[in-house]
Parts: C-alpha cells; structure tokens; sequence
C-alpha cells in the first residue's frame, strides 16, 4: 500500500467567526462527483464547531463553496457539548443522515471531557437536529473515562462502532495526561449501544498514550482500519481484521508517513479513507491538530507482476 500526496485542498481564509482557525477531522459525504466534506473548525476561543465545505473530484482543489454558519453549534451551557464539537462519522440511512460527533466540556481535575453525540438531518445534509443535549455514548463503567471519534458501519441490522474510550489519565510534570485506545460496540437502532470493553486497537509500546479517529472499510478479503497513534508526536496506522473485532496492528504497511517539510512535516494524524469510483482516496490532517489544513492523498494502483 503507498498513498500519493495530492496536497492540501483546504485551508482557512476567510476569517468567518466560527472558523477562526484549524480545519481538523474531516469526513467526505459523497454525491456523485460532487462531495461536501465535513471538518471541525474553532472560534476565537478554542471552541470547535462543525461546518462544511465542498469539492468536485474531477477537479478536487477548487471549492464549492463554504459554510457560512456551522450545521452543528455549540450546548446549552452545563451539555456534555457547550465547549466544543468535532466532527467524526456521517452513516446514509433510510433517507436521513446520522452524524455522530464528540462533544466538549471543561473539566477541573482534568483539561476536558469527551462523549458521543448524535444528530440527524432530513434535508440532505443542509441542517442538522440533534437528538438529545445528552450523549449517545456518554461515561460508563465500561468507559470511565471519556468516549470520542465514533467510525460506524451498518452491516445485516446491527449497527457497528469503533470508538475511542479513555483508558486513564496520569499525572506528568504536574499536568494531567490523557490515555486512549480504540474500542468496539453494537446497536440495533444507531442510539442506544451495548458495549462490553471489547479493545480493537491498543498501545504496542510503552511510548504511545493516544490512539484517535479509527476509519474502517471492508474489502471483500476482511476489514480495514486506519487511525492515528501518538507517541512524541502522530502518525497514521493501519490494521486488518477477519470480523471487524479482532485486528492486527500493520502499522508499517500504512503507506503514508510525514513529508520532509511543509504542512504535513511534523505530524500527520486524522485520516479518513473512502472510494470514490476505481479510486480509493484519504483526507488528513498535517501539523498543528488540523492547523495547516486538510490534504489529500490518492492509492497507488497495485505495482504491475
């Protein structure tokens, strides 16, 4: 597997108040040719909101046009979501759109906290409800911690989710230090979840604390996953599993790594990979957490035998 860089084709210019900086985790949601995709952006406060801007493959560097307004704003003060929103998956379902998102707020023995909210649109995408002002997939005694960066895929009636649970936080030079890894649920109707702490993705050495943004596709010969994992800083990984539950980490087969300088130079993480006709395409982000903007990288066609 070796992906080709095609370079960024989105980067904050107009200074719009929703979207001061950053244009982190993004989620291309397909119409034909045509594909608006989905990013998080924050205001001048840090406060990340989802918006959208779209792209014709036929020539993927020129926009079609920006969101004004975000489709999903911030909580009512006191929500699970009233410091922030983050974009992570979007599923087409009888006619409506489900996005699933992580939600923001402050802690005090903590930075943060994180949990899964849910919105529906019935206009194809132009607005967004959510259904409750609480989490979907909120703290539990499976998840103690936090829960983030749902990837969900509907397959025979079950509604499958990899997800990113909070395994600990530990004190570091006087600061509190996130642990995360990548866990699996199910769901007959996509809001209520049955999880049992199953783990898909976890650290393969002492140095990594944050596995983030699982995106998984099957293929007829099994299950895909990419993500990113940290250490000093983020790469993208890559798995492989028979039944989507248990995997392989194959990191060194992800294809894709930093550049020498640029953009992208120091850290590339929050991949998102789809299909788009024969091709088989990733949106990413580089430095800064989303702050360079969002690139994109196309499959390499198979060397010939």
């Amino acid at each position: 597997m070796k992906w080709v860089k095609k370079g960024l084709i989105f980067e904050l210019q107009s200074k719009l108040p929703w979207m001061t900086t950053h244009a982190a985790i993004p989620f291309a949601d397909q119409d034909g040719d045509h594909c608006r995709v989905y990013f998080s952006a924050r205001d001048k406060d840090g406060r990340a909101q989802i918006g959208f801007f779209g792209i014709d493959f036929r020539n993927p560097e020129k926009l079609i046009g920006v969101s004004e307004k975000p489709v999903l704003s911030l909580g009512s003060l006191g929500t699970f979501d009233d410091r922030g929103l983050t974009t992570s998956w979007i599923v087409n379902h009888g006619g409506r759109k489900y996005q699933y998102y992580s939600g923001w707020s402050l802690g005090v023995t903590v930075p943060f906290y994180l949990a899964i909210g849910l919105a529906v649109s019935d206009d194809r995408g132009k607005t967004f409800q959510k259904v409750s002002e609480g989490p979907i997939l909120a703290r539990s005694e499976k998840d103690p911690y936090l829960t983030a960066s749902p990837c969900v895929l509907i397959e025979n009636g079950i509604w499958r989710m990899w997800y990113v649970s909070g395994m600990k936080w530990e004190l570091g030079s006087g600061k509190p230090k996130h642990y995360y890894h990548i866990r699996y649920a199910e769901s007959r109707d996509g809001v209520h979840w049955d999880r049992r702490g199953v783990v898909c993705i976890d650290f393969k050495s002492p140095d990594e604390y944050a596995i983030a943004r699982p995106c998984v596709l099957k293929d007829e010969d099994g299950y895909k996953m990419w993500y990113s994992y940290r250490g000093e800083s983020y790469r993208i990984g890559y798995a492989e599993s028979e039944d989507g539950i248990k995997w392989t980490r194959k990191d060194d087969e992800a294809g894709i790594d930093v550049s020498t300088a640029g953009w992208d130079s120091e850290m590339i993480e929050y991949p998102f990979v789809f299909d788009h006709g024969s091709k088989r395409y990733m949106l990413y982000n580089g430095n800064g957490y989303g702050k360079t903007g969002i690139g994109l990288a196309e499959l390499a066609p198979p060397a010939p035998c």
